[in-house]
C-alpha cells in the first residue's frame, strides 16, 4: 500500500514568539521548529498501515530549508522517503495555494491513502486537508480518532469527533485524505538505528520549475487570503486576591463578576 503523509514544520508551541519590527511576520531568530504535532499522529498512523499491509511511506512537506529537520524525524520514525517542496517562491502561501502545491506533487505518484492532521498549530486554519481532497477529487474525513482499515485495503471506517462529545463513524472509500487529531494513536519515538538509516534516505527537492506553476501563482501573489500584519495578544492583568470571611468573599466576587467583569 502507498502512503502518502502531508507534514508541516511549525514553532514549537513552547517557544516564546517575537513578532518583526514590521509587523509581517514572526522573528524566528532563536525560534524552535518541530513537526506539527498532529502530524505526529498522522505519520504514526502510517507506519501502523504500513506494518499490517506492507508498502511504501513518503512524506510531503511545504516548507523552507529547516523543514528537512522535520522530515528526517519521520523518516527516522520509520517513514521511507520524502519530498520537499521548497522555494523562496512558495514563502506565504495561504492554505489554498499549499494545498494546490501538494496536490501537484502528490499527483505524479501513485497513492492508496493520504493522512495528515487536522490542523496546524501555527496557523490553525484546519483548511488543507479538505482543500486537497478538492483538488485531487477524493473523499476525506477530519478529526479522526481511530481508523480501522478494510483487510482489502480499498475502503476504511473512520472514526470522528463531533459536537457534544458524541463519535461519527464514516465508511470512505480509498483513497482518501485522512485528517488526524489526538486520539488517533501515540506516536513512536525515533531510535537510534532509525536515525542513522534516516541520513540515508531519499528527500527529492520540488522547487518552482519542477511543480510547473509561475511565481504569480504561488506565495503572496497566487494567494486568497494576505495577513495584514502581527501582533502578540494584550499581556493578562494581574489577578485579585479577595480577602475575608467565605461569606464576605462569596459578595464581593459575585459583585466584582457584575460590575467589572460583566459576566453575570
Amino acid at each position: 500500500m502507498n502512503i502518502i503523509v502531508c507534514m508541516k514544520q511549525v514553532p514549537d508551541t513552547e517557544t516564546k514568539i517575537k513578532i518583526l519590527p514590521d509587523a509581517t511576520g514572526i522573528d524566528a531568530e532563536g525560534v524552535k521548529f518541530v513537526m506539527n504535532p498532529y502530524d505526529e499522529f498522522a505519520v504514526e498512523e502510517a507506519l501502523l498501515i504500513k506494518e499490517k499491509f506492507g508498502g511504501e511511506v513518503v512524506i510531503v512537506c511545504l516548507g523552507p530549508d529547516r523543514s528537512t529537520e522535520a522530515i528526517r524525524t519521520a523518516l527516522a520514525m520509520g517513514a521511507d522517503r520524502g519530498v520537499h517542496l521548497n522555494d523562496a517562491a512558495f514563502e506565504g502561501s495561504d492554505s489554498y495555494v499549499t494545498a494546490k502545491l501538494l496536490a501537484k506533487a502528490i499527483g505524479e505518484t501513485e497513492y492508496d491513502i493520504i493522512l495528515m492532521g487536522k490542523q496546524a498549530v501555527d496557523n490553525d486554519n484546519s483548511q488543507v486537508y479538505a482543500a486537497l481532497a478538492e483538488f485531487l477529487d477524493i473523499p476525506h474525513a477530519s478529526v479522526v480518532t481511530n481508523l480501522e482499515m478494510a483487510e482489502d485495503g480499498k475502503s476504511a471506517v473512520a472514526t470522528r469527533e463531533i459536537e457534544g462529545g458524541a463519535k461519527e463513524l464514516i465508511e470512505i472509500q480509498l483513497p482518501a485524505v485522512i485528517a488526524a487529531t489526538k486520539g488517533l494513536n501515540e506516536p513512536r519515538y525515533a531510535s537510534l538505528p532509525g536515525i542513522m538509516k534516516a541520513k540515508r534516505k531519499e528527500i527529492k527537492v520540488l522547487d518552482l520549475a519542477a511543480v510547473g506553476f509561475e511565481a504569480g501563482q504561488v506565495g503572496t501573489d497566487g494567494s486568497k487570503v494576505k495577513m495584514s500584519g502581527f501582533s502578540l495578544p494584550p499581556e493578562r492583568e494581574a489577578g485579585k486576591t479577595i480577602e475575608g470571611e467565605p461569606e464576605e468573599q462569596a459578595a464581593e466576587l459575585v459583585k466584582l463578576l457584575r460590575e467589572e467583569a460583566k459576566v453575570i
